[in-house]
C-alpha cells in the first residue's frame, strides 16, 4: 500500500495514509465511521487500487454491497489479482443473487487463489447453498481436507463453525455440538461465538455475577401491573397528617 502511494505528492500520500489507518482500526468496532474515512481516502486517491479495495471493504461491512462490489471490481482490474474474489463472490450473496455467487465458485479464478482465499470461497459457496435452502449441498460444500484436517489455520475456527451450525440447521444436533466443541479449540482469538452456541445446547444458563449472595433478584411487575418504586421512610407523615392544608386565595 505503501509502494502505491510513493507516486503521489509526500502531503497528500501522508493523508491518505491516515486515513486508510483508521479505516483498519474501526472497521470492526465501527463500520460507519470507517466507511466516512474511506470516502476521504477515495475523494483524495481514487486512483490508487490500495484505496479503492479499502472503499470497497468498508462498504461492505456497512452492508452496501452494491458499492462494495464496484470498488472490489475497479481495484481487481487495476491490480489484476484475484485474492477478492471471494469477498465479491459474498456480495452477490447480500444483493440476494446465491446463484451468481456459485457459479463464481466454479470459476477458473478460484484455482489461482491461495489456500485461504480457496476456504473462503468454499464458505461463500455453503453460504450461497443454504440462501437457497440447500442445507445438504452446503454441509457437502464445507466437507473438505481442510476441515478433516487436526491442523489449526486461521480459518479453522470459522469453518468449524460455518459445519456446525449447517449441521444444526440440518436437526442433526449431536454432530453440530461435536464440531462446536472444535471450533471452540480452535478460536483462540474469539473469531467466533462458538463457546456460546455450544453452551446452549449444552443446556447451560448464565446467571448475573453482579447480584449479591442472598439477595433476592428483582421480580418482574404481573401483567397489568406497574412496577413499583421501593418504599422510602417518610418521617413527617404523622406532623403531615395533623397539619390542616391551607387554603390559597
Amino acid at each position: 500500500m505503501r509502494q502505491e502511494l510513493q507516486s503521489m505528492p509526500k502531503g497528500l500520500a501522508d493523508d491518505v495514509a491516515k486515513n486508510l489507518v483508521m479505516v483498519a482500526r474501526l472497521i470492526d468496532e465501527d463500520p460507519e465511521q470507517a466507511y466516512g474515512y474511506a470516502k476521504v481516502a477515495l475523494r483524495l486517491a481514487s486512483r490508487v487500487a490500495a484505496v479503492r479495495e479499502a472503499a470497497g471493504f468498508a462498504a461492505y461491512a456497512n452492508q452496501k454491497y452494491s458499492e462494495a462490489l464496484a470498488e472490489f471490481r475497479t481495484a481487481r482490474r487495476m491490480t489484476g489479482n484475484v485474492e477478492l474474489w471471494p469477498v465479491m463472490a459474498d456480495c452477490e450473496r447480500g444483493l440476494g443473487r446465491p446463484e451468481k455467487a456459485l457459479e463464481m465458485a466454479g470459476a477458473p479464478e478460484v484455482h489461482k487463489l491461495d489456500k485461504a482465499g480457496q476456504v473462503e470461497m468454499r464458505l461463500v459457496a455453503a453460504g450461497a447453498r443454504r440462501d437457497m435452502g440447500q442445507l445438504d449441498a452446503a454441509i457437502v460444500t464445507l466437507q473438505s481436507p481442510e476441515l478433516a484436517s487436526n491442523s489449526v489455520q486461521p480459518w479453522t475456527a470459522r469453518l468449524r463453525y460455518a459445519y456446525a451450525d449447517a449441521l444444526l440447521a440440518a436437526g442433526r444436533e449431536d454432530e453440530a455440538r461435536e464440531w462446536f466443541a472444535k471450533a471452540v479449540e480452535s478460536d483462540k482469538d474469539g473469531s467466533t461465538d462458538a463457546s456460546d452456541r455450544l453452551a446452549e445446547l449444552d443446556g447451560v444458563e448464565f446467571v448475573d455475577a453482579l447480584v449479591t449472595e442472598g439477595e433476592a433478584p428483582e421480580q418482574p411487575a404481573a401483567d397489568g401491573d406497574e412496577p413499583q418504586a421501593p418504599a422510602e421512610a417518610d418521617t413527617d407523615t404523622e406532623a403531615d397528617a395533623e397539619t390542616p392544608e391551607r387554603d390559597e386565595d
